[in-house]
C-alpha cells in the first residue's frame, strides 16, 4: 500500500480501537487502498469481528481529508446504526442516521448534509423506497457522495439468508453514481452463489477480499431437546454457569418473550428483544448487554447483524435457524475478543414447522400476486391497504411485503403515502425465480438438519457451507473433543418448566372495532363487546397445547385431563360477575366436539349449559381467512340464536381462538338478545393469534 496512506490509516485504526499498538489484520489495508487510492468497487467477505467497519470508517476519513464528499452507508438494522455511529465518532467521522425511530432529527440531519457538515450518512434500505427521500435527498446524496457502503451486502441477493427487497434499490443508486465513486460491500455470510449474485449487480470489475471464516474462540455443540419444557429447564440450569453475558436466539417474538419470562422466574436477569420491542427499549437492552448489566438477552433475529459486543460469552439457539449461514452469522456474535465462548444449538420438535412456515410465506402465491396487480390495474384511483385487504384474501404483512417487491420491480408505485396504483410496465409472476429460491431454502433447511446430526467438526461444517476454501477441523467443538454439555435433568426441573407454561394462559382480548362490513358502524359499542377472556393454552406450546391439537384432530372428545385443567383455569380466573351459564360455538365440521366440551365444563363448574347458538350457513374455516376483513366477512350472518337466551353472564366456549371474529359476532348477538356479560373461553389460541 502507498506509504502516504499507511501512516494515517494506522493512526485512525489505533484511535478506533483505543490500542496504541493495534495493527491491521490481513486484507484490511489492501481493501482501504482499493477504495481510497484506486476508487474500486470491492466486496469484503470476512468473519464477524474481523473489522469490516474499520475499513469503511478509515476510508471515509481519508477520502474526506482528500476533499471527497460524504459517505452513504446503507445499514439494515437500528442496532447496527447505533453501534456504528459510536464507532465512527472514535475516528473523527461525523456520522448521523435517518431511520424510523429518529424522525425528530431528520430536519437537522438534512440541513447538515446540505451544508456539507456530515462525513457519513447512515440510512436503512427501506429509506431508499420512501418517495420523499428519493425526491428530496437522494439526488443530493448521489451528486455529492464520495463513497457508497453497503453493509450486510448478502441482503442484496435472493440467495442470501436475509434477502430484503429494498436492497434491490441499491442497484439503481449505483447506476446513478459517477464511475469515479468507489463502492464497498461487506458481509460475513456469503457463500459462492451469493458472491456471484452480488458481482452481477455491482459489475464485472468487482474486487473480492475473502478471508478464512474460522472462529478460534467458539466451542460449538448441539443438544437435542425436542420438548420445550425440557429446553426451558436446561436453560435455567445452564445459563448461570455460562461465562459473562450472552444471547439466546428464538425464531418467534412469542418464544422470545416466553423464554425471557421463564428465565426471570428462575432468578436469571433476562430481557426480551424483538421487532416488536420499542426503539427506546431496544436501546436500553443493547446498552445493558454491552455493559454486562444483564445476564442474557432473549432475542429474535432483530438483534443480529452489526451488533458488536467483543466480550459476548455465549450464544444459545432455542430453535434451529433456517440455514447454516444464518446460524454462523448469529453464533458468530460470541467470543470476538475472548479466548473461549460457547455456541449451543438446541434442537426442538417445532423447528421444522416454523421454518416451513417462513419458507412458504417468503413469496406470495401466484394467485394472490396476480389478484393484487389485477385489482390495482382495474382501479379508477390509487388504493389504500385496507381497500386491497377487503377484496383480496391476503395477510396484511404479506401484502405489504408483496407491494414492496412489486414496487421495486416497477409494477406498482405510490403516488402518495399509503396508496398504491398500477404502472404501465408489463409484469408477470416470476415462477422460475420463486421455485429456484424456494428450492434453495429447502436445501438450506436440510443442511441445518445435517448440522444437527453430524458427528464431524461443527465449525468445519459451517465453513464448508459458506464455501470457505480451507474448512479444517477446529479441535474445540463437541464432536472434535468428544465432550457434550450435560443434558441430565431431574423430572422435577422439567415439570416445573411445564407447570410454568401452563400457568401463563393467553388472554383473549375483545375486539373493539368492526372492519367495515357492519353498515354504519366502526366502533363496537362497549355494551356489545365481549369481556376479556382466556385460553387454556397456545396451540403449539409445551404446556397443554400439543395435547389440545392432538385431541382436536383425533376426533371424538377432549380427554378428561384437559377438561379438568380447563375447569380449574376458569375457577382460578373467576371473572366478576361470575358466569351463570355456558353455551358453545356450533360447527358443521365437528358438531359434537365443542358442544361436548361445553357441557362437561358446565358440569364441572356447577352451572347449566344452554344450546342457544345455531349455525345457519356453511363457511370456510377461519384459519383459511388471512386478514380481519376476510375473517369478519366469513362469519358475519353465519349464526343465529334461539328465542330463549338466558339473561345472566355467560361463558362462550370454542375449541380454537384464531381471529376472534367468530366469538365477537356471537357475543354481539347474545348481548343484543339480552344476555349478561359474555366471557370467551377456548382450549387454545392459534399460533397466528
Amino acid at each position: 500500500m502507498s506509504s502516504t496512506l499507511t501512516a494515517p490509516a494506522l493512526t485512525l485504526l489505533r484511535a478506533m480501537t483505543g490500542h496504541v499498538n493495534a495493527a491491521f489484520r490481513p486484507g484490511q489495508l489492501e481493501a482501504i487502498q482499493a477504495i481510497v487510492a484506486q476508487r474500486r468497487r470491492a466486496l469484503v467477505v470476512q468473519r464477524t469481528g474481523w473489522g469490516k467497519s474499520a475499513v469503511y470508517f478509515i476510508a471515509t476519513n481519508l477520502l474526506r481529508e482528500a476533499g471527497a464528499g460524504p459517505t452513504l452507508l446503507v445499514s439494515p438494522l437500528l442496532a447496527l446504526m447505533r453501534n456504528q455511529s459510536e464507532m465512527a465518532r472514535r475516528v473523527g467521522v461525523h456520522a448521523r442516521s435517518i431511520h424510523s425511530d429518529n424522525t425528530e432529527e431528520w430536519p437537522e440531519v438534512e440541513e447538515q448534509l446540505r451544508q456539507g457538515l456530515l462525513d457519513l450518512l447512515l440510512v436503512s434500505p427501506e429509506r431508499l423506497s420512501n418517495p420523499d427521500f428519493r425526491a428530496d435527498l437522494l439526488p443530493l446524496i448521489v451528486s455529492t457522495t464520495g463513497l457508497l457502503v453497503v453493509d450486510e451486502a448478502h441482503c442484496i441477493s435472493d440467495w442470501g439468508h436475509d434477502f430484503r427487497p429494498d436492497y434491490r434499490r441499491i442497484a439503481r443508486v449505483l447506476d446513478r453514481l459517477p464511475s469515479t465513486v468507489p463502492v464497498l460491500c461487506t458481509t460475513a455470510t456469503a457463500n459462492r452463489r451469493v458472491v456471484d449474485d452480488i458481482g452481477q449487480q455491482l459489475g464485472e470489475d468487482l474486487l473480492v477480499f475473502r478471508g478464512p471464516l474460522d472462529r478460534p474462540s467458539l466451542r460449538l455443540s448441539v443438544l437435542k431437546l425436542p420438548d420445550s419444557a425440557r429446553r426451558l429447564a436446561w436453560l435455567a440450569k445452564a445459563i448461570p454457569r455460562m461465562p459473562g453475558s450472552g444471547i439466546v436466539y428464538c425464531l418467534t417474538v412469542r418464544d422470545s418473550e416466553t423464554v425471557a419470562g421463564w428465565l426471570r422466574r428462575c432468578g436469571i436477569d433476562a430481557r426480551a428483544y424483538s421487532g416488536e420491542t420499542t426503539g427506546s427499549e431496544r436501546l436500553e437492552v443493547e446498552q445493558a448487554l454491552a455493559a454486562n448489566a444483564v445476564k442474557v438477552v432473549v432475542a429474535t433475529s432483530a438483534l443480529g447483524m452489526g451488533y458488536d459486543k467483543p466480550d459476548l460469552g455465549f450464544v444459545v439457539h432455542y430453535q434451529s435457524p433456517g440455514s447454516p449461514i444464518a446460524y454462523y452469522q448469529q453464533v458468530g456474535r460470541a467470543g470476538r475478543n475472548l479466548a473461549e465462548a460457547e455456541g449451543v444449538l438446541l434442537v426442538g420438535s417445532e423447528d421444522r414447522e416454523i421454518q416451513d412456515y417462513f419458507i412458504k410465506t417468503a413469496f406470495p402465491p401466484q394467485a394472490q400476486a396476480e389478484s393484487v396487480v389485477a385489482l390495482l390495474e382495474q382501479a379508477a384511483a390509487p388504493k389504500a391497504l385496507h381497500e386491497i385487504l377487503r377484496q383480496v384474501n391476503i395477510r396484511q404483512g404479506r401484502l405489504e411485503a408483496m407491494l414492496k417487491i412489486l414496487e421495486v420491480e416497477g409494477a406498482v408505485e405510490r403516488p402518495s403515502a399509503g396508496r398504491w396504483r398500477r404502472t404501465l410496465r408489463e409484469w408477470s409472476y416470476d415462477t422460475d425465480r420463486v421455485e429456484r429460491v424456494t428450492a434453495a431454502r429447502r436445501h438450506e433447511q436440510a443442511a441445518m438438519r445435517r448440522y444437527a446430526e453430524t458427528t464431524s467438526c461443527l465449525m468445519a461444517f459451517l465453513r464448508q457451507e459458506l464455501d470457505d476454501p480451507d474448512p479444517t477441523p477446529c479441535g474445540r467443538c463437541g464432536p472434535c473433543t468428544g465432550r457434550q454439555a450435560d443434558t441430565n435433568l431431574a423430572d422435577i426441573e422439567v415439570e416445573r418448566a411445564r407447570d410454568w407454561l401452563r400457568s401463563s394462559p393467553p388472554v383473549i382480548k375483545p375486539r373493539q372495532r368492526w372492519m367495515g362490513q357492519v353498515a354504519g358502524q366502526t366502533t363496537i359499542p362497549k355494551e356489545l363487546r365481549l369481556r376479556q377472556g382466556v385460553s387454556l393454552s397456545r396451540y403449539d406450546d409445551g404446556g397443554w397445547g400439543h395435547q389440545v391439537r392432538d385431541a382436536k384432530y383425533a376426533g371424538g372428545a377432549f380427554p378428561d385431563n384437559l377438561v379438568a385443567a380447563a375447569a380449574r383455569l376458569i375457577q382460578e380466573w373467576s371473572p366478576e360477575p361470575r358466569p351463570e351459564w355456558v353455551t358453545s360455538v356450533p360447527s358443521f365440521r365437528h358438531p359434537e366436539l365443542v358442544r361436548n366440551l361445553a357441557e362437561r365444563l358446565a358440569g364441572a363448574l356447577g352451572i347449566p349449559f344452554h344450546d342457544v347458538v345455531r349455525k345457519v350457513r356453511d363457511n370456510a374455516p377461519q384459519k383459511e381467512m388471512e386478514n380481519s376483513y376476510q375473517q369478519l366477512g366469513n362469519v358475519l350472518d353465519a349464526f343465529s340464536l334461539s328465542a330463549d337466551v338466558p339473561t345472566g353472564p355467560v361463558l362462550l366456549v370454542d375449541d380454537i381462538h384464531d381471529s376472534g371474529w367468530t366469538l365477537t359476532v356471537i357475543g354481539d348477538a347474545l348481548l343484543r338478545a339480552g344476555s349478561g356479560p359474555v366471557y370467551p373461553f377456548t382450549m387454545a389460541q392459534a399460533t397466528s393469534s
